[in-house]
């Protein structure tokens, strides 16, 4: 039996980090999946990505080495490597790879209930959380899924929840400032309401 496992990253990185652990645990790159909000432009088909520092653009790097920029965590980043831009009604620009982000396209040309949330809940992700997970990735989150094993779960639950994010801390704090629920519908955030939200927790992209 397999099960889905999901987190909320405050940024690219810190996802980047996780995507590459778990690959390196053993979890095939076709069975993990990532979305990055893009509303700053830190993604681009024509921009190098460059986030080890080493001159060489990562896709390429991954593509030509099946290292890519996990490399120096021992991840494989196949599915880095495979990093797009997509449109997602309710999130805006993303960058995604992956099931989640297949799904969540077909979900929302399907009328499903944002595509983000349909793609969560069909995999077995509660309303509940799908929603704080939508909403993190429209105020300029990243989130990570995969599909795992059972017997995996409670070992690659700890990978994950390296640098994550606590959903219920977040959910309170915006609950707090008057957010209710996940509405597909909302304008996506703008660079400078991106960079407010992170800044809110003290991190970058």
């Amino acid at each position: 039996m397999t099960t889905t496992i999901s987190r909320l990253y405050n940024n690219y990185t810190d996802a980047q980090r996780a995507v590459s652990d778990l690959e390196a645990a053993g979890v095939p790159h076709a069975d993990i999946s990532i979305v990055a909000n893009n509303s700053d432009s830190w993604f681009s088909k024509d921009k190098k990505i460059d986030r080890d520092h080493d001159g060489v653009d990562d896709r390429a790097e991954g593509a030509g080495t099946g290292a890519g920029v996990g490399a120096g965590l021992g991840g494989a980043a196949g599915l880095l490597a495979g990093l797009g831009l997509l449109a997602i009604p309710g999130l805006g620009p993303v960058v995604a790879a992956g099931w989640l982000a297949a799904t969540a396209v077909g979900a929302a040309a399907g009328a499903a209930t944002g595509g983000v949330i349909g793609a969560l809940t069909q995999a077995g992700v509660s309303k509940e959380d799908a929603e704080v997970y939508a909403e993190g990735v429209r105020r300029g989150g990243t989130l990570v899924s995969a599909k795992v094993a059972d017997s995996d779960r409670t070992r690659l639950d700890g990978i994950l929840n390296r640098s994550a994010v606590n959903l219920q801390t977040r959910r309170a704090a915006w609950q707090k400032s008057g957010w209710k629920n996940y509405d597909p519908a909302a304008k996506a955030y703008s660079a400078d309401e991106v960079r407010k939200e992170r800044s809110l927790y003290g991190t970058e992209v």
